[in-house]
């Protein structure tokens, strides 16, 4: 049949056929087969649609070109929307790669996304500096001027491949990315770039953008291939707001915890012991104990028992877990006897070959295992900074072993447990529903269920939450919590996971109510995270400040001369003996002098004794805001600072002064 009269052959019900989307309210909207997202935004209004930049598909972000399907749940993103920043970044990647062309011809571009606080791109050919940014920004500046059209252009694969003719890297994305004959290309002013977008309408949109830094990076994060430099920058929509990004990057760099870590001795990370080991030092190990005595509390109180597993296994269980499969290229690989064995990456296989050692009734579940559990992961060494993304951290980790019909309830506690600590430590949160990943293991009515179920809960709780699409675990979804900081950064930080696969892989089984054995489905879950990622954050949040029940030294003692030392030992121990951790300020220094240094050391409480405090039986209290208070009762301060620690106060209430 000639192809000029297909379209003659159609039944008149096929050619007016519709797809049937799902828009944010949840309605459902009706349009014709092939509509794109702009076209679902003219549909709901015309106004809609002129000021469509982009849109969502089940919740990944798409250019408004894209080709909706029955069923998607379609968001429609404008100049607006939250989304809008994040591709207006994407743009401004664009306009560096421009700017960076024009200055040198020679330049083989790569990648250029965009990211949660601005852009970055790879690129090779061409040796750049730090000195070389501000000639950079320079042209920069003049293109967003310019105010150039950023135009979509739809390319054959084969003048595609003839563009790059001389750019490697672009011909290994047209040959492992770009599905079918037709890719597309965004151009701007004679610039074109390889881009699936989305992007602003022109180059003037970008509003005010600054480069930050250059570092290396491999290709594709793989140590093993070639070495690139990577170009940081970010963008916004205004001058003023970028202004106030760049101050607050500013703030950072003074809250960053490997600085505030080296100035209160609390870790390292020296280069003879290895990339991303972290050492603790006795400051840190002291945090450290106080938030995991907390999270073990926590535990015990909700019904969990503690269990160990060792750090390595025979490769034989990564198998049978799935992690083999899917995790091999990140695991530490051992051979031990011609036998391999393997760091374990994930504490879970160790506590579900704990369940399966003994048989279980349905009146045993739900069997809640908790572990500080030490694990490993070979990250690529470009990744590795500080204890955000290290080699070795510790989860504290938690599986539940539940019945169907408990799912919900134990995910709902766990919830309650995760708010606990948020509440304590006065942090904001952040909620995701991660759904499933390309790299997964399951059925898919499996995935569905567990995706339903947890979505179910976060909406009966009437929490707000986002949806990322394909950033679930590979063995289930999951809902993740990310930490915001004092600075508005948001972290990586507790999870629950649902996971009907690895008690199917282990064979877990619990006899039933009617007398058959049942499979249980594993619930995972970590208050913090990773004690790492967490102390990384509470040190940035807190800029080193801790709450008193954390701080590593908590009072330190300051008497006016040597006449006093003894009475100021006599306080030491009347609060050391009420678990305090209390020092004696003793070098031959001016009062003043150690009053700064207790300030530059991040002293809670410091208190300063003298003959009149001795004659009286009190202290002198100062405390890091440089609130002051004479003649305090020595019983009434360790009251008051016991009340302080065992109710976790974040911003304490001064003591009164006698």
């Amino acid at each position: 049949m000639p192809l000029v009269r297909l379209s003659e052959d159609m039944s008149e019900t096929d050619a007016q056929a519709d797809v049937t989307v799902v828009l944010p309210d949840g309605t459902e909207l009706s349009v014709p087969t092939g509509s794109t997202v702009e076209d679902v935004a003219h549909e709901i209004g015309p106004g809609l649609g002129r000021d469509t930049v982009a849109g969502k598909i089940d919740g990944e972000l798409v250019e408004k070109y894209a080709e909706v399907s029955d069923g998607d749940r379609i968001e429609v993103v404008t100049e607006g929307s939250d989304e809008y920043l994040r591709i207006l970044r994407h743009s401004a990647a664009h306009v560096f790669a421009q700017a960076l062309q024009r200055r040198h011809p020679d330049v083989k571009l790569t990648i250029g996304p965009p990211t949660d606080d601005g852009f970055y791109y790879d690129v090779a050919g061409v040796d750049l500096d730090e000195d070389d940014l501000e000639a950079i920004e320079a042209e920069m500046d003049e293109i967003i001027a310019a105010d150039y059209d950023i135009e979509r252009t739809v390319r054959s694969r084969s003048e595609a491949t003839a563009i790059y003719d001389d750019n490697e890297f672009k011909r290994r994305i047209l040959d492992e990315e770009a599905a079918g004959e037709a890719v597309t290309f965004y151009e701007q002013n004679g610039f074109r770039d390889l881009c699936r977008g989305p992007h602003v309408e022109s180059t003037g949109e970008v509003g005010a953008a600054t480069l930050l830094t250059i570092s290396s990076a491999y290709w594709r994060g793989d140590e093993d291939n070639e070495t690139l430099t990577r170009v940081y920058g970010t963008a916004f929509e205004t001058e003023a707001a970028l202004e106030e990004h760049l101050e607050m990057r500013e703030a950072a760099k003074e809250r960053d915890h490997r600085k505030i870590g080296q100035e209160m001795d609390l870790f390292s990370i020296p280069t003879v012991t290895g990339p991303g080991l972290p050492l603790y030092h006795p400051p840190g190990k002291t945090v450290l104990n106080e938030l995991s005595g907390f999270a073990n509390r926590l535990n015990r109180e909700n019904g969990y028992e503690e269990v160990e597993t060792p750090h390595v296994f025979r490769t034989e269980l990564w198998k049978q877990s799935g992690h083999y499969e899917n995790y091999k290229d990140d695991m530490f690989l051992l051979d031990v006897n011609d036998e391999e064995y393997g760091l374990k990456p994930m504490n879970c296989p160790g506590h579900a070959t704990i369940f399966d050692q003994r048989s279980w009734s349905y009146r045993d579940l739900p069997k809640r295992y908790f572990e500080n559990g030490k694990v490993y992961r070979k990250e690529q060494r470009g990744e590795l900074s500080g204890l955000s993304r290290v080699w070795a951290f510790t989860i504290d980790d938690g599986h539940l072993f539940v019945r169907p019909d408990q799912i919900r309830a134990e995910i709902e506690s766990v919830i309650d447990m995760i708010f606990e600590v948020v509440e304590t430590l006065d942090l904001d949160v952040t909620v995701t529903l991660a759904t499933r990943p390309e790299k997964s293991v399951g059925g898919d009515e499996i995935w569905e269920s567990a995706e339903e179920q947890l979505r179910d809960v976060l909406e009966s709780g009437g929490y707000d939450y986002d949806v990322e699409p394909g950033d679930g675990a590979f063995y289930g979804p999951k809902i993740d919590f990310g930490f915001e900081d004092a600075l508005g950064r948001v972290w990586d930080g507790p999870t629950v996971q649902l996971d009907f696969n690895m008690p199917e892989r282990f064979e877990l089984s619990y006899t039933g109510e009617d007398n058959e054995e049942h499979r249980p489905v594993m619930i995972h879950r970590a208050l913090y995270g990773s004690y790492e990622r967490f102390f990384m954050v509470l040190i940035e949040h807190f800029d080193g400040d801790f709450p008193l029940w954390l701080a590593p030294e908590q009072v330190r003692i300051l008497p006016v001369s040597d006449d006093t030392l003894g009475y100021a030992h006599r306080v030491k121990n009347a609060l050391a003996d009420a678990g305090l951790r209390v020092s004696v300020e003793d070098r031959d220094w001016t009062v003043g002098r150690k009053i700064r240094q207790a300030h530059d050391d991040r002293l809670p409480y410091m208190l300063v004794v003298g003959p009149d405090e001795e004659a009286a039986g009190t202290v002198s209290v100062r405390d890091r805001f440089e609130n002051e208070a004479g003649d305090v009762a020595l019983d009434a301060f360790r009251d008051h600072l016991v009340d302080e620690r065992d109710e976790k106060r974040v911003q304490p209430e001064f003591v009164d002064e006698a």
